[in-house]
Parts: C-alpha cells; sequence; structure tokens
C-alpha cells in the first residue's frame, strides 16, 4: 500500500478548508466559544480539530471511508490482516480482546503479571481465569514473563481453555518467548491475545524485541502513546489468522467503546504510522543508540545498576526491550520511590516507573542527546544527595503473592461485602483489588484469599509511599472482602 497519505489528517485538513458552519457537538464549535485562559494553557489548535468523526471528519454515513482508509494503512504497516483504532486506551482494547475469544464462564490461561485492566475484563465478561504464575526473583524481587512451559502446564491443567492472555512487554521492559507460547497455543487449535500496550513500536527496527504478529499471535493490543506519537488513550488492537472472529472483535469494541471518539486520537496514529513507515528504522536505532549510550553512564554513577543481562539471564525474560533504562537504587541507599521524588521535585525530570528498589527511564526516538545528557545529570546530582533512609518494605516470599483463587473476580465483586481492618484481612476472600501503581499488576484481587505476607507488603509499601489508588482505603488500613455468612 502506499502510505504517502494520511486519511485522517487529509479529512482535516478538507474540513479547515471548506470552513463548515457547525451547528452539531462539540458545543465550543472549533474554539470559538472557549474561554480564553483555556486558550492560552491548552492553544487554540487543539479545539480547531477537535469535530465529530462521524459528521465532521467525514459525513454522516462515512462515505469517505476515512477511518477505515486509515485502520488498513496500519494494518499493512505492521503485517496485521487488521487493524482497530481505539480512543479508549488499551485497557478497553484488551476487554474487547477478551469478549471476542471467551464467552462468560469459558476458561482463559492469563499470566498473573496482567495489568488491572485485564481483571476488569474479568469482572465484566465473567470469563474463568487459570493463572498462569510469571518466574520470581527472589534477589531482585521481580517476576519475569510466563514462559511456553507454564503455558503448555495450563493446557495440561485446564484441557477446556479457550485461549491464553500474556502480557509482553512488561512494564520493566521484560518480553515473553511469545513465539513459544503461540507455538503452545495453535498446536491445540487455541488463539492467544498479547497485550502489548508497551510494544507499539516493535514493528519498526529489527534489534527491538520480537512484535507479537510476526511470533505468532493472533490479537495484539498496542498503546500507541506509551512508546509511539499518539495522545494519551490512543490504542491499537491487531488482528490475524482465523482463531478470532474479526466482526465478534470488532462488534465487542462498539459495546465497550465510546459513540464520541475523539478525532485528535484518530490523528495522531493515522500520522505516527507514516512516520514510521517513512523513517522508523533511522529514528529507532538512533534511540536505541542514545539509551545505550545513556545506559553505560548511570551505569557508572556510584550507588546505581542498570540492570540488563540479568534480566535475558536463563530463567528469566526471554527479551529485552532496550528502550527501557531499569535502574536499582539499592546500593545507593534509597528507594525508587524517594529517587522518583527528588528528580521530579528537584529536577523537573519525571521517569515512567518507580518501585522499593528500582526506576524505570523510558527512551522512544523523541528523545535526543540533550534530553538524555539531562537524565543523566540528574542522576549524578542525585548520587551526591542526602536523603533520609527510606522505609523498610517487607518483601513477600513468592508463595505469599501467589494467592489462592476462591471464586472468580465477577462472583466476589458482586457478592455481599463488608469492609475489615487490614489486619483481619487474612484467611478472607478479597472483594476488591488492591493495585501498586505503577506498574499496575494487582497485588490482591477480587475472589482470591488474602494472605498475611500480601497485607504487610502493601501497607509497609504505603508507608512507604507505594501508591494503591484502587483500593477503597487507599492507606490499605481497611479491605473490602467477601462477607461470611
Amino acid at each position: 500500500m502506499n502510505h504517502d497519505g494520511c486519511p485522517v489528517l487529509d479529512a482535516l485538513a478538507d474540513y479547515h478548508r471548506r470552513d463548515y458552519a457547525n451547528f452539531c457537538p462539540p458545543g465550543h464549535k472549533q474554539g470559538r466559544g472557549t474561554d480564553q485562559p483555556v486558550l492560552d494553557v491548552l492553544g487554540a489548535d487543539v479545539f480547531r480539530s477537535d469535530l465529530l468523526a462521524t459528521g465532521g471528519m467525514d459525513d454522516r454515513l462515512s462515505r469517505g471511508k476515512v477511518l477505515e482508509q486509515a485502520q488498513e494503512l496500519m494494518a499493512d504497516a505492521v503485517g496485521a490482516d487488521q487493524a482497530f483504532f481505539s480512543t479508549c486506551g488499551s485497557s478497553l482494547s484488551v476487554k474487547s480482546a477478551m469478549m471476542a475469544v471467551a464467552a462468560p464462564d469459558d476458561v482463559m490461561l492469563i499470566g498473573r503479571d496482567a495489568h488491572k485492566s485485564v481483571i476488569a475484563g474479568l469482572t465484566l465478561t465473567g470469563i474463568r481465569p487459570a493463572w498462569v504464575r510469571p518466574r520470581w526473583d527472589a534477589e531482585l524481587h521481580l517476576a519475569h514473563p510466563p514462559s511456553p512451559e507454564t503455558f503448555e502446564q495450563a493446557f495440561e491443567d485446564h484441557p477446556d481453555a479457550v485461549g491464553a492472555l500474556v502480557t509482553s512487554p512488561s512494564p520493566y521492559g521484560t518480553c515473553s518467548d511469545l513465539e513459544g507460547i503461540a507455538e503452545v497455543c495453535h498446536r491445540r487449535g487455541k488463539p492467544l491475545i498479547v497485550d502489548e500496550a508497551w510494544g507499539a513500536h516493535l514493528p519498526f527496527h529489527d534489534d527491538l524485541p520480537t512484535w507479537a504478529m510476526d511470533a505468532g499471535a493472533d490479537v495484539c493490543v498496542v498503546s500507541i502513546h506509551k512508546m509511539g506519537a499518539g495522545f494519551e488513550q490512543g490504542s491499537v488492537f491487531h488482528l490475524q489468522g482465523d482463531l478470532v472472529d474479526p466482526v465478534r472483535l470488532k462488534q465487542s469494541a462498539d459495546l465497550l467503546s465510546t459513540t464520541s471518539p475523539n478525532v485528535l486520537f484518530f490523528a495522531a496514529m493515522d500520522g505516527w504510522r507514516r512516520q514510521m513507515v517513512r523513517h522508523g528504522s533511522e529514528l529507532l536505532g538512533t534511540a536505541l543508540r542514545l539509551a545505550r549510550s545513556a545506559r553505560g553512564e548511570i551505569d557508572g554513577l556510584p550507588g546505581f545498576n542498570v540492570l540488563e543481562d540479568r534480566l535475558v539471564a536463563k530463567e528469566a525474560s526471554h527479551d529485552l526491550d532496550r528502550l527501557q533504562i531499569m535502574i536499582d537504587t539499592l546500593d545507593a541507599g534509597i528507594s525508587g520511590y524517594q529517587a522518583s521524588d527528588w528528580l521530579r521535585a528537584e529536577r523537573a525530570v519525571n521517569v515512567g516507573l518507580s518501585d522499593h528498589r528500582r526506576i524505570v527511564a523510558q527512551f522512544t526516538f523523541a528523545d535526543d542527546k540533550q534530553s538524555a545528557d539531562r537524565l543523566v545529570t540528574a542522576l549524578a546530582d542525585l548520587t551526591r544527595t542526602s536523603l533520609p533512609a527510606p522505609r523498610s518494605v517487607v518483601l513477600p516470599r513468592p508463595e505469599d503473592l501467589e494467592l489462592e483463587s476462591v471464586m472468580t473476580p465477577r462472583e466476589a465483586f458482586f457478592a455481599a461485602q463488608e469492609t475489615v481492618p487490614a489486619e483481619q484481612a487474612p484467611g478472607r476472600i478479597a472483594a476488591e483489588q488492591l493495585t501498586p501503581y505503577p506498574p499496575g499488576i494487582p497485588a490482591i484481587l477480587p475472589g482470591e484469599r488474602i494472605t498475611a505476607g500480601v497485607v504487610d507488603y502493601l501497607r509497609s509499601g504505603v508507608a512507604a509511599t507505594m501508591d494503591v489508588p484502587d483500593a477503597a482505603d487507599p492507606a490499605v488500613r481497611t479491605i473490602r472482602v467477601v462477607r461470611t455468612a
């Protein structure tokens, strides 16, 4: 296909050229009614290009097929059969994929390192999860992605499973052996869904981890805003093969998505696709070299250890996205939370992820030597700064995180509930999910039997400034549990 055009951007340009008079939403009328202080911050062009997708960007019957053409170009760019744009983030896209594969009470194999959006999908749909455990690194206190062998065993244990879902790359940049997992699924005629929210860039450079479609996935979900150049909430789910019904997938997305999609999201995704087809290999190659240089400089700073080879060693991850720089702060005597807070407050530098002993600095093709030098300089300044000793986080044993599933997430969410003091929660069945964020992987799911170890971990984590935003009590003084008879 010819990738020189951008159907959405071209339609927007035509819209501006014709200078329509609008007696339809949005009510700000392309910014004419927007308060000046708002325009001073957001800019007039944001409102000028905020218009209806149907009856604005395209006519009332979508006869221009603007969005359809943009999606076809996206699929062609990455080698998928079909692509679907979403303006509700990958959180919606992954739910759509789940609904396309499984019905209520169907069993699906799901990596327990899944994002909280997957748990929301289970709660909405009534799909029964068969959890596939990640590989725990007891020294680093890090979960490596599940292996093909664990999915093989899971299918042996649950032969009625209708498919599998795996998250790769993880928010830390670690990757599963997707080709091996796809082979396990396809040998049984079952589809593989990949939550590849952190991997939108992977198709466009050979030195990046294998793109899910190339590895044989049937559906993969990507967030264009994470490692691409889309707006927040811009997401695409890709489809290939004949194991997932494309009509069912599209209808599932329609059930969940908004009827008022933001055209700005479509335009950014459309433009990014053209940029990657034209210049992606060059841009990402430059970014990889920049990240490699920054990785070496950061690793040379006192107290900081950049994790790389350790993450792809035997029994660890299959691959690593080296645009994600994982920095261990343990030897510096500070927590990742402290490092993140200091960098933001004192040097106006934000990092994407922090935990009790790590931060992750995310590089993309948008970075340059100036931004890389700013990060390295800020980290160097941090090593010369005296911070209070971090609050201790009670780190659970792996078995303390492998909670027993007593009810499905849906059953527990809709069950009669009560709130109990956290110290009384062990042994009870959780009615809510409690998720350290980021990375957004729940420590406790609805339907799981709570252990003392995981409660101690969360409460000590909160005391050390861990964020658990989805808990009814974010301080984790109390926990919602299923009411006993």
